[in-house]
């Protein structure tokens, strides 16, 4: 029986019903039917005590985890919340949810995102809704990050780090089932309930997979009333045939929906609408040599709208506003491994289509939302197809030689009739200053290769492995710096626009390290040094934003370790820190996050376990007041904070565990270097960031059948 673990979904009165919705609500209520008449089968299964309070490194340049298992500080509600529990994470916060995750300074699409294969794009030209947003971490099996440019084989561009959030296949021996659920409540009127539940046999199985999660405005260290109120929801069917031990044939339907209001921004997120279609095969063992061949097809469509009236009181003097902006990505994979003595090679091919639409709109009443996808106008669409080859060699018993090439077509088509400084609006109406597009039904096409080499060593005088590794990764510039800024010389009316300006980016690094465990002793590091080319650099002005190439010099890593220095006891520690230095002009890098620690103690005995978080964050002072990202941009150093957390976990029996927290015991008033800034809608300053949540408890039971 496999284990896994999700979430149950439960629809507010926000959000209208769809039959598929009703369907999968049934079908939970029936599987837990069967689970209450059926007594558990499943011995085996036990939940663990832990709550996690760190992630470690757990092979080389690869970080391995299970995401269902609750971690401190709150159990995340997306997937840039749950990544910063790993070292070298951290997030660009705008409120309570659906912060977009950062890695060693990185951002966006320098991060491969991907669920079960496929890749979710968001829609919102300022990222409103981060890929991350659609992502409910509980609902997957494993979390896998591999660090730096040191892998080909999950698509194109990927110079800081790939991320996998995936989901295995069910293994049942005869006809069985299995049932994970949880329900967690907390301050702040947080509320998440979760449901993951598999019924099959030998020949297949359905899984279903829900959740639903929400939350209030929180409160900081000083009391003060932080909006960041959200609601949102994610449900999955997955349908899996396997008619021999070696065979795999797997459908998976999903839909969600959510709303979240901001702090940091001038509108709130009223609709996440995600649907999401996928179909896998696998066959393994085809001869001795062919050990698999993979192949997928997947449909993501994000749907969203944002505004500024529905969540919020429109402020004085300005017009209510609503936008609607939606994505359709339509991806696939063909892969083959093939194994000899010495050598593992993995070929394949990959591609992927994304069409983005804005909606046309003018001003007074119509900019409220009508009937919903009318008007709808491409803007942009996106084409790239990649071929890639991974060959690992077993030079000895000891060490191996990985490396990897791919070479990849981009076509990007620029569908905009007009440029302007309301970028939002695909028309030029007369209230606007915008001129015609010159670049309007063009394209441009790139070819770009990335390639990687790695050596890796379990050492023989002491029980650890290192490697280093030599990275080349070439990366397209996204939607957000073709379409979302001025060209390089900072004006909407003018040529050139970005999307003749921004060229790719070319980031070459070095990554090295070492993994050491001996008995009660675990020793980690990870580090880089890299060059990145024609870096693409958002300028922010009175005007607005322009996007510009730099050169930059990028360096820093991770370390950690831990002891169990006594029976039942651990101590952990971990620090992350991240450089970046502008080669152009000898400026700091902005959006760099500072130096990071975390401090552990934890304490298990039988089915109890209890843990203490210590969380340290320097001051950052290297800053380049005015750049940034499509996102954020630096407007002032950041002070340095620490915070205290406390956790227990009580295992009542094999299938049964509660725990409980507290996150920020001596409520600190804090707020996170990587911040949007107030908006004065909630009469906070731009200039100011937005605190972070003050103490806040949590209590959470878990079920596994």
């Amino acid at each position: 029986m496999s284990r896994q673990t999700t979430q149950s979904v439960r629809p507010t009165q926000c959000f209208k019903l769809t039959s598929l919705t009703q369907g999968l609500i049934w079908a939970h209520a029936a599987l837990l039917g069967c689970v209450i008449t059926v007594s558990a089968q499943a011995d085996e299964l036990q939940l663990t005590p832990m709550v996690i309070t760190g992630v470690a490194q757990q092979s080389p340049i690869k970080v391995v985890t299970d995401p269902r298992i609750p971690r401190q500080p709150v159990p995340a509600s997306d997937g840039a919340d749950y990544l910063k529990t790993i070292p070298g994470f951290s997030a660009l916060r705008s409120g309570g949810v659906n912060s977009d995750p950062v890695f060693r300074g990185m951002f966006g699409s320098r991060l491969k995102l991907l669920t079960n294969g496929g890749e979710m794009v968001g829609a919102c030209p300022s990222r409103m809704d981060s890929p991350s947003s659609y992502i409910s971490p509980g609902s997957y099996d494993e979390l896998t990050v591999i660090k730096g440019p040191q892998t080909v084989q999950w698509g194109a561009g990927s110079s800081a780090a790939t991320v996998l959030f995936e989901r295995g296949p069910e293994q049942f021996d005869k006809p069985d089932y299995r049932l994970n659920s949880s329900v967690q409540v907390g301050s702040n009127r947080r509320f998440d309930r979760n449901i993951d539940g598999a019924i099959g046999s030998q020949e297949g199985y359905v899984r279903i997979i829900a959740n639903a999660s929400k939350a209030h405005d929180y409160n900081d260290g000083d009391g003060d009333r932080v909006p960041s109120r959200w609601n949102k929801w994610n449900s999955d069917f997955v349908v899996g045939w396997t008619p021999g031990d070696n065979t795999l044939l797997e459908l998976t339907v999903g839909r969600g929906d959510g709303e979240s209001r901001y702090a940091g921004r001038g509108m709130d997120g009223t609709q996440f609408l995600r649907e999401s279609v996928a179909l896998r095969f696998k066959q393994e063992n085809l001869s001795d040599t062919w050990a698999s061949l993979e192949a997928q097809v997947y449909y993501n469509y994000a749907d969203h709208i944002m505004d500024n009236y529905k969540l919020r009181r429109t402020a004085a003097g300005k017009m209510p506003m609503a936008t609607q902006v939606d994505t359709r990505t339509l991806g696939w994979r063909i892969k083959s491994t093939w194994q000899w003595s010495d050598f593992e090679l993995v070929t394949g091919v990959d591609g992927l289509t994304s069409e983005h639409r804005l909606r046309a709109r003018t001003g007074g009443a119509a900019n409220k939302m009508g009937r919903p996808h009318s008007n709808m106008v491409k803007d942009a669409e996106f084409n790239q197809w990649g071929v890639f080859g991974e060959l690992t060699w077993l030079l000895t018993d000891n060490e191996r030689l990985i490396s990897g090439l791919r070479v990849d077509r981009h076509k990007v088509e620029d569908h905009r009739d007009y440029l302007a400084m309301r970028r939002m609006i695909p028309t030029c109406p007369e209230s606007a200053s915008c001129t015609p597009n010159p670049t309007a039904n063009k394209n441009r096409t790139e070819t770009l290769p990335s390639a990687f080499v790695r050596y890796e060593n379990d050492l023989q005088s002491i029980p650890a492995t290192a490697y280093i590794g030599l990275g080349h990764a070439q990366r397209i510039p996204d939607y957000w710096e073709l379409f979302s800024a001025a060209g390089a010389n900072g004006s909407w009316t003018d040529t050139p626009s970005a999307f003749v300006s921004a060229n790719p980016e070319k980031t070459t690094q070095v990554d090295f390290g070492i993994q050491y465990q001996q008995g009660p002793v675990e020793v980690w590091a990870s580090a880089y040094v890299g060059q990145v080319r024609d870096y693409l650099m958002f300028t922010y002005t009175n005007n607005g934003s322009q996007v510009e190439n730099i050169d930059a010099r990028i360096m820093g890593g991770e370390l950690g370790g831990s002891h169990r220095f006594a029976p039942g006891w651990k101590a952990d520690a971990s620090l992350a820190y991240a450089y970046g230095k502008n080669s152009s002009d000898g400026r700091a890098m902005p959006q760099i996050p500072p130096l990071e620690a975390r401090f552990s103690m934890s304490y298990e005995q039988g089915d109890f376990s209890s843990a203490a978080l210590w969380r340290v964050v320097a001051a950052q002072n290297r800053i380049d007041e005015g750049r940034g990202n499509v996102v954020g941009r630096d407007f002032g150093g950041s002070s340095g904070f620490g915070v205290f957390s406390l956790n227990t976990a009580y295992r009542l029996s094999q299938n049964w565990k509660v725990s409980a927290g507290v996150d920020n015991l001596f409520d600190k008033k804090y707020s996170e270097h990587l911040n949007l800034g107030g908006n004065d809608a909630f009469g906070l300053s731009a200039d100011t960031r937005v605190n972070e949540v003050g103490r806040t408890w949590w209590a959470r039971v878990d079920m596994k059948f």
